[in-house]
């Protein structure tokens, strides 16, 4: 696949360097050409890997960033669940985004309404695109291969309209959520996939191995302009055959 790079490091703990320089290094060249850094987040382990790897940068600015969220649970703000909480816990609160930098759900609205909303907010960030051309979105995968809220076999996976959907009936709880849809995900300027242990080796053999399928969400992640990067651990990365780079812990992608 044009484009596609398999970046393999020995464990989780050296990817949050590598991470991190990657993000920031794709940040300087959005601010330098278009003013500003526009930054997708996703949560699970990114949340602790890239608060990680961005706070141990000396002289980290990020004041011209504007960040939003590839998917959010449909939780309060406090609640455990809420990757916006734990972003605001663990990097937020640390680095100096401005408050109206950070795009977040409004989680006392209904699942439909709050979709609504947060469309609202990402067409207002991004007056003048189509769909929000995020430059960089920062994804997880599960052990099913689904990414964003975007599950196999879900009706979700069609979607062509919307640029952000509710969610009701998530198989993996809580089942309320809003997501960005795929065609705005493949419109980013890069894109880069977060995998880290050995739950994930299987489906990740079959994402990345057997090409683009309906079965795995994640392999539907193709950016039509864009990069996109799969960061991913030994054990992991068991089970490819294909060729991957493996960079030093002191590189820069």
């Amino acid at each position: 696949m044009a484009g596609r790079r398999v970046v393999v490091l020995p464990s989780s703990s050296e990817m949050a360097p590598v991470l991190a320089r990657l993000v920031v290094s794709r940040a300087e060249g959005a601010v330098s050409s278009r003013g500003r850094f526009t930054l997708g987040l996703s949560g699970g382990s990114l949340v602790a890997l890239l608060s990680q790897g961005l706070l141990a940068l000396p002289g980290l600015d990020c004041s011209k960033w504007v960040v939003g969220f590839c998917d959010e649970r449909l939780v309060p703000s406090d609640d455990p669940e809420s990757t916006y909480g734990l972003y605001k816990n663990q990097l937020f609160s640390k680095i100096n985004i401005p408050q109206s930098g950070i795009l977040a759900i409004d989680s006392s609205l209904p699942v439909n309404e709050c979709a609504e909303d947060y469309t609202r907010k990402l067409k207002e960030a991004f007056p003048n695109d189509d769909k929000p051309v995020f430059d960089m979105l920062l994804l997880g995968m599960g052990p099913d291969g689904h990414t964003c809220s975007l599950f196999p076999d879900h009706p979700l996976l069609e979607e062509t309209e919307k640029i952000v959907a509710p969610i009701s009936d998530s198989p993996k709880p809580p089942p309320q959520r809003v997501t960005m849809t795929l065609p705005v995900v493949n419109s980013a300027r890069c894109v880069a996939f977060v995998s880290t242990g050995a739950s994930k080796a299987p489906v990740l053999k079959e994402v990345l191995e057997a090409g683009e399928g309906p079965a795995f969400p994640a392999a539907r992640v193709v950016p039509t302009k864009g990069e996109l990067f799969w960061l991913i651990d030994d054990p992991a990365a068991a089970s490819l055959t294909i060729q991957v780079e493996r960079p030093g812990s002191g590189a820069t992608l």
